[in-house]
Order: C-alpha cells, then sequence, then structure tokens
C-alpha cells in the first residue's frame, strides 16, 4: 500500500520524481492519467506524451505550481521546453517578491523601444531591464523571418521580449532559467554534419611539398 505521504510529496514543492524509486513510480501514474486527457498541449498526450509529462511534473514540482499549468505554458520548441511570454509575465507578477511589471514604450516603427521595470518589494529598489529596440530586432533577425509576429504585432513583440529578459536577469530561479518560447522560436537550428573521413596517406600526401616538373623544350620557348 502506497503511503499517503510519499504520494503528497510527488506533488508539492521540492519533491523530485526523480528523488527515489516509490516517488518515480507514485509521478508515473499521475503522468499516465495525464496524458490521457485532451485537455492537455499534444506534445503531453499518449504514449509518445508520456515522458513529456513527467518532465512537466519535476518542473511543476521545482515551481510549486499546478502540472496542469505548467503543461499549458510549456512549449517544446527543436527539443527545447520554454515558456509563453505571457507566462513569465504572470509569474513576475504573482510572486509576491515585485510589483507588477511596467513596460515603458519610446518611439515608433524602426525607432521602436522598449524596456521591462518593476520594484523588488525587500530592498525597495527599481530594477530596470535591457531594452529592447526593433533595430536590435531586425540585426537579431526577429523581425525579418517569414511568418514573424514582430511584423504584425510590434508592440506586443516588443513587450513579451522585455519581459523575457527582465525575467532571466531578476527573475530566473522562478522561470528554471528557461527561455520564452519567442526567443526560442527565434534561434534557428543549426546543423553540423561531420568532415569526411581523411586517410594517413592523404594527410602525408598533403604534406609533402610539390616537386617542380622539369620545364621542356617547349616550356621553355614561351
Amino acid at each position: 500500500m502506497t503511503d499517503p505521504t510519499t504520494a503528497l510529496a510527488t506533488t508539492q514543492p521540492g519533491g523530485s520524481v526523480f528523488s527515489g524509486i516509490q516517488a518515480f513510480e507514485d509521478a508515473q501514474r499521475i503522468a499516465k492519467a495525464l496524458a490521457s486527457s485532451t485537455l492537455i498541449p499534444p506534445q503531453f498526450q499518449g504514449q509518445q506524451g508520456f515522458a513529456n509529462c513527467l518532465v512537466a511534473l519535476e518542473i511543476a514540482n521545482r515551481m510549486g505550481i499546478s502540472p496542469f499549468l505548467a503543461m499549458q505554458h510549456l512549449h517544446v520548441i527543436h527539443g527545447r521546453p520554454s515558456w509563453s511570454s505571457s507566462f513569465i509575465i504572470a509569474m513576475v507578477n504573482g510572486c509576491g517578491r515585485f510589483s507588477p511589471l511596467r513596460f515603458e514604450l519610446s518611439g515608433t516603427g524602426d525607432s521602436l523601444a522598449c524596456y521591462a521595470v518593476a520594484t523588488d518589494l525587500g530592498s525597495k529598489q527599481e530594477l530596470k531591464g535591457p531594452t529592447i529596440t526593433m533595430a536590435m530586432a531586425k540585426r537579431e533577425g526577429w523581425a525579418t523571418k517569414s511568418g514573424s509576429k514582430w511584423q504584425t504585432m510590434p508592440e506586443l513583440m516588443i513587450r513579451y521580449r522585455a519581459a523575457a529578459f527582465w525575467g532571466r536577469l531578476y527573475a530566473s530561479d522562478l522561470l528554471l532559467g528557461m527561455q520564452s518560447q519567442e526567443e526560442v522560436l527565434d534561434v534557428e537550428p543549426v546543423s553540423v554534419s561531420e568532415a569526411p573521413a581523411t586517410s594517413v596517406a592523404d594527410l602525408n600526401a598533403k604534406l609533402q611539398p610539390e616537386i617542380p616538373v622539369a620545364a621542356t623544350d617547349q616550356d621553355e620557348l614561351f
């Protein structure tokens, strides 16, 4: 019979699903139930999403939030988990450590700029995040990708990016150091291919100095 205190540990902050055999077995039962639901995102559904559910449970436990909430805002892009920017804003505003994030916008069009700012409620220090500009978005390639929301909703996207930068700078523990969904989407995957194998004989041949060919009578005429 399962000890109820052990089972409870898998759904409380700090209770890692990988802390022991019993905790892992309890987490598997929870993950199985979650994976059978159609109310969670597709990457967590069914047998293929079962392992993702376990990871989501671990993340939720460490953050002290509902597994369902974590799954709704976790996005797996290029094999990397990331948060939605709206979730980052909600976590910062709801943690009780900071005043609600404010967004200071200036300029229009290509000169549009934004930074996020909030006050640390403990120290009363105002925390200003990095300034994001449309010029930066274009240099980094965020605003020039085909289908990019930067082209149609620049004021929303620039706020999202400012919030993500602020969160990773001042509240990285709340986000477990993970990037926002928009940041991961803006990073192009790079494929690395191995160079063809080269034999020792080929290497020696490349190291040997070329021996000039003796000029013929025909060569000397020119």
